[in-house]
């Protein structure tokens, strides 16, 4: 098993993409997570280099969000399109990011990052409401790399 792999259990995962089902229920908004064991670049700048391979930028409201791991290099980063970071109040990022770290300290990184994106969900609900024609424009699952 890859240390990606071992990060999280299947069952673990499943509930990272419930929580990313619940939390777009109510929004257009999208939201992604995105694991790897490593990376030589910070962790922002390389969870944006991931959010364009994922094609992240093509929603329709630009309203996509990005929670990035690093697993081996115990890094995380949260980062959203310009629809969604020019509504959002400035302390959204650092205190959602805050948030997840403080139950990875704790190890329970499920928990973090299903904390997280139901908090990312609740701010996309209140800036970029649910609509009837909402069509879910980025996969759900989990990417690794």
């Amino acid at each position: 098993m890859s240390v990606t792999e071992e990060f999280l259990t299947p069952e673990e995962e499943k509930e990272i993409v419930d929580a990313i089902v619940t939390a777009e229920k109510n929004t257009s908004g999208e939201i992604r997570v995105h694991i790897e064991n490593h990376s030589e670049k910070p962790p922002l700048e390389r969870a944006q280099e991931v959010f364009y391979q994922l094609g992240m930028e093509t929603t329709v409201a630009r309203n996509g969000v990005l929670f990035y791991v690093g697993v081996s290099d115990h890094t995380f980063a949260i980062i959203g399109d310009e629809g969604i970071d020019k509504v959002v109040e400035g302390d959204f990022w650092n205190s959602t990011k805050d948030l997840v770290i403080s139950h990875f300290k704790e190890k329970k990184y499920k928990d973090g990052l299903v904390q997280g994106i139901l908090k990312a969900g609740e701010r996309l609900k209140s800036y970029f409401p649910y609509t009837d024609d909402d069509e879910n424009e980025l996969s759900n699952e989990i990417s690794k790399s």
